[in-house]
């Protein structure tokens, strides 16, 4: 067994199903007394049934204007909304845009969170104390206990609804903080258990949530399957570093506003290639993983790719209105800053790999 350090991170976790009505108490326990609720202009149905869960007494109002990459202009106005509202915590109701949120509020504010996930995984994943940010053109990330959300109630409920690309891309999106957590430069054995189970659970799940009737047992099973998941790999990325996978989709987001999630599942197997030299063991363990979820899998970056294509998933960034012409901007980025990666960060290598991810080709 090798040596390591493991910061366990201090937040309060509820899973299950028909979990809701518990926030009320729960902004009790945090010594609350008016939540602001936050969504998406998608999610305002949503936003407006938490609202009315916990009643006139405990809420104060929604701001649904949350948005992809996190706008820093967007944060302003919701920070003075909740002034304005005497609103002592917030409730994020949604996927990354709106977690994403709420936690730039606490940066600015100190304010309480309670965080409602509806999708696998945002922008920023629930569970973790990590912020990124988007002014101007720049999207810049860090990590800071004061953006951990205090609650996270899951209720799998929420997630019976989420349409079908949405339901792959955020699943692709949780298993690529697995991914990097697993090769990653403070990687420890108990971080790698849970990056293990959570990318078993999505892989397996994802199939069955495309593939079962509504509103059947198989249905929610499997998104309960694929809830867990996410709150495994979410945890994988708050607890350690993350590398070139993420370093290139935050370049892509918040440089040329690519939709975060389908920049994820079209990046990952072609940085896992990347990778894969310089991280054999790492990829042997992702490649049980996914056999573990019953997939045929020979090389780990080929199975995701497969998967993704076999469910109708995104395959290239020029589908996601990627220009060509952008790829050399995007690769002096990405290897503008050093930053811990298994691979050695060669500019012709980046831009080999999104020109790959460009046109849409199978990495092996």
């Amino acid at each position: 067994m090798k040596s390591f350090t493991y910061n366990a991170l201090p937040a309060r976790v509820i899973f299950g199903s028909d979990t809701l009505p518990q926030i009320a108490q729960e902004i009790k326990n945090l010594g609350c007394t008016k939540a602001l609720v936050l969504t998406t202009p998608q999610q305002i149905p949503e936003g407006e049934l938490v609202l009315k869960l916990i009643g006139p007494e405990l809420g104060a109002g929604i701001y649904s204007e949350a948005t992809m990459h996190t706008p820093t202009d967007i944060t302003e106005k919701a920070v003075a909304r909740a002034q304005e509202l005497k609103a002592d915590c917030v409730i994020s109701v949604g996927g990354g845009s709106t977690t994403g949120l709420g936690k730039a509020i606490a940066l600015r504010t100190g304010l309480k969170q309670i965080a409602v996930p509806t999708t696998y995984a945002g922008s920023e994943a629930s569970a973790t104390p990590i912020i990124g940010e988007t002014s101007g053109s720049v999207k810049k990330t860090q990590k800071t206990m004061k953006v951990l959300p205090n609650v996270i109630v899951y209720d799998v409920k929420l997630s019976l609804t989420l349409p079908p690309r949405m339901t792959l891309t955020s699943g692709v999106n949780a298993v690529a903080h697995a991914v990097e957590a697993l090769y990653s430069t403070d990687s420890n054995p108990i971080i790698d258990g849970l990056a293990l189970q959570g990318i078993t659970a999505i892989a397996r799940a994802l199939p069955q949530i495309m593939h079962s009737p509504p509103d059947s047992e198989s249905l929610f099973s499997a998104r309960s399957d694929a809830l867990f998941g996410a709150w495994a790999c979410g945890t994988c990325l708050g607890a350690v570093g993350m590398s070139l996978h993420h370093k290139i989709c935050h370049t892509l987001g918040g440089t040329f506003n690519l939709p975060h999630a389908d920049t994820h599942t079209v990046i990952l197997p072609h940085a896992m290639a990347y990778n894969a030299p310089y991280a054999k063991e790492t990829m042997k363990q992702i490649v049980s993983a996914l056999k573990d979820a019953g997939l045929a899998a020979e090389s780990a970056p080929g199975a995701v790719w497969d998967l993704v294509k076999s469910l109708d998933g995104p395959m290239s960034l020029r589908e996601l209105g990627m220009r060509e012409e952008d790829l050399d901007k995007a690769a002096d980025i990405a290897s503008g800053n050093p930053y811990p990666n298994p691979a050695p960060l060669e500019r012709d290598k980046l831009k080999k790999l999104l020109q790959d991810a460009w046109n849409g080709i199978r990495p092996e």
